[in-house]
């Protein structure tokens, strides 16, 4: 018989946990080779993989689930994990019902499980991640800003939104998510999807609520969030690895983006 899980109470090692507003916020270790039962939450989750790959079944489906992945998982849905060679560590944020509730109107990620994986969604998680570990007086506030900002983003890239995007749109997408470091030109994008400069640029910031260099920014962005958090490389390697010009460009937009220049950002992580 599967277990369903009340608020609180998840597998794994509690690292810490706090409980704000209508949350239920948790990071948690897991051991090589842990397996969950079959299981099921009695509230909705997010939950990013900060390190570690697991395998999780859910339903007749299965998804691999690596660092940097964030899902959405329902109430209700019943799943499995297991866990690789490394074992993992996730971040949890468990919504209460009337919260979720108060944005349902608004919202299209209530009922489905969704894998956002790859989305432009992982300097918002970060964010709300960094807000966990400082819990002051402000915090409260401002993560429910941030999971009102990561819902609102989630239900752009749900199923119904998915059917409504046209797949050259998409491919669009998909080539600034691979080639983000590059300097691409839009007519260069336009060719490869086969339409008219202008027309992308206009259903690109329609479809996803931003220009495509923003988007480019935004990716840049959060591929050095996981580098300067999870790797010893030097500030000025991950600029030009990024894509930016020099170190100088890279630190003034990182802490436009972030609020931190970025060798603060990399020493909040490391005194938690």
């Amino acid at each position: 018989m599967p277990t369903q899980l009340p608020p609180g109470a998840l597998y794994g090692d509690t690292l810490r946990s706090h409980k704000v507003a209508g949350f239920d916020l948790s990071e948690r270790a897991y051991s090589p080779h842990f397996k969950t039962p079959r299981h099921s939450h009695e509230r909705a989750l997010f939950c990013y993989v900060m390190k570690g790959e697991y395998t999780e079944t859910y339903g007749l489906r299965t998804r691999e689930c690596k660092t940097s992945s964030l899902l959405f998982h329902p109430a209700g849905e019943l799943h499995t994990e297991y866990f690789h060679d490394s074992g993992g560590q996730s971040f949890i944020i468990e919504v209460e019902p009337l919260w979720l509730e108060r944005v349902q109107e608004h919202s299209g990620i209530q009922e489905d499980p969704i894998d956002l994986s790859g989305r432009d969604l992982e300097l918002l998680v970060r964010k709300l991640y960094r807000e966990f570990t400082l819990m002051d007086h402000a915090s409260p506030l401002v993560i429910e800003g941030l999971l009102l900002e990561i819902i609102g983003e989630a239900s752009r890239r749900g199923p119904e939104a998915s059917r409504q995007t046209p797949r050259w749109l998409s491919h669009a997408r998909e080539l600034l998510n691979e080639r983000f470091t590059e300097r691409l030109r839009l007519s260069e994008i336009a060719n490869a999807v086969g339409v008219h400069p202008v027309h992308l640029a206009q259903s690109f910031h329609k479809a996803y609520n931003c220009t495509m260099g923003d988007y480019v920014r935004r990716r840049r962005i959060e591929y050095a969030c996981r580098e300067l958090a999870a790797s010893d490389m030097p500030i000025v390697d991950i600029a030009l690895t990024a894509g930016f010009c020099d170190q100088s460009h890279f630190t003034r937009t990182f802490k436009n983006c972030t609020g931190l220049p970025p060798s603060q950002y990399r020493e909040s992580f490391r005194r938690h």
